[in-house]
């Protein structure tokens, strides 16, 4: 595999994700080169061009391994990531999320992506009483993971403006995990419905950018102005041939700054900041 980043454009890239589309999509620059070892070293040299890469578990991985465990959904260990599972429309914590395809699925497995600010437009023009609510904190259960953090909860807003900058943050599942945790606060019933019209409209499909990451392919989303999903997939039963995923998550030096009430979650909320990520955790493996 070649060592060259030629095709690599750092500003123009970074301007995209941050000011323009929010997305961006390489079909495999490598080309009929074979992926090899050298990769994962090869994709953190492409990231770190971009940006800052920033933990994504307790033992500090910068590069997370994107594959189906197996876990049972009450096991610890059971992220997304580790499924083969369909998610549901969600935002990471970090700038930019970042993935890398080694081998796709058998079949299955397709991204889908809507522009957060699209969603949110809906949803003012249609129940601006549910808008209000989703633009005021929402608790979001610790992450199981999270295990350095003592706090049960944070509170965040789901849609937000700073400066003009709008930002959308979204993990319906830490946000149910609260609601049904004693040492959370317990959701109202409108706001129960304000995140059933969230999820709703982002399931409207004239709102969905598709890609089916092949072999070689290169995706990197704004985490402030997309939401994404996966659908479910059906890998091959040779290991060798089994769907996996390289993931990056990037603070991004062009970022935008945020609400203040995201800085116990993120760690900073000041543009170009490093932020986000999970805090490593030494002798702690989960």
């Amino acid at each position: 595999m070649s060592e060259g980043l030629g095709w690599l454009s750092p500003k123009s890239f970074q301007e995209e994700l941050e000011n323009k589309s929010g997305l961006i999509h390489i079909t495999n620059p490598f080309k009929n080169q074979e992926l090899e070892e050298k990769t994962r070293d090869f994709f953190l040299s492409i990231s770190k061009k971009l940006g800052t890469p920033v933990s994504q578990n307790t033992q500090g991985d910068l590069i997370l391994d994107i594959k189906d465990h197996g876990f049972a959904q009450n096991d610890k260990r059971a992220r997304g990531p580790y499924s083969n599972r369909r998610l549901s429309f969600h935002t990471d914590r970090c700038d930019v999320i970042g993935f890398l395809c080694l081998q796709p699925a058998k079949s299955g497995g397709e991204n889908q992506i809507v522009k957060s600010q699209e969603v949110q437009a809906i949803i003012h023009e249609e129940r601006q009483d549910l808008h209000q609510l989703l633009c005021s904190p929402f608790p979001f259960k610790t992450h199981n993971i999270d295990c350095h953090n003592p706090a049960p909860y944070c509170l965040q807003p789901i849609f937000s403006w700073k400066n003009n900058y709008f930002a959308c943050s979204y993990l319906r599942v830490l946000i149910d995990r609260a609601h049904q945790d004693p040492d959370c606060p317990t959701l109202t019933n409108r706001q129960l419905e304000a995140l059933d019209f969230l999820d709703s409209v982002c399931e409207r499909s004239e709102l969905h950018t598709r890609i089916t990451l092949k072999r070689g392919d290169l995706l990197f989303l704004n985490n402030w102005t997309t939401l994404h999903r996966r659908n479910s997939f059906t890998d091959h039963k040779n290991p060798k041939k089994r769907r996996h995923l390289l993931r990056v998550w990037l603070s991004m030096p062009n970022s935008r700054p945020l609400d203040a009430r995201f800085k116990e979650n993120f760690g900073s909320v000041e543009p170009g900041s490093v932020r986000g990520g999970i805090r490593a955790t030494p002798g702690v493996n989960l």
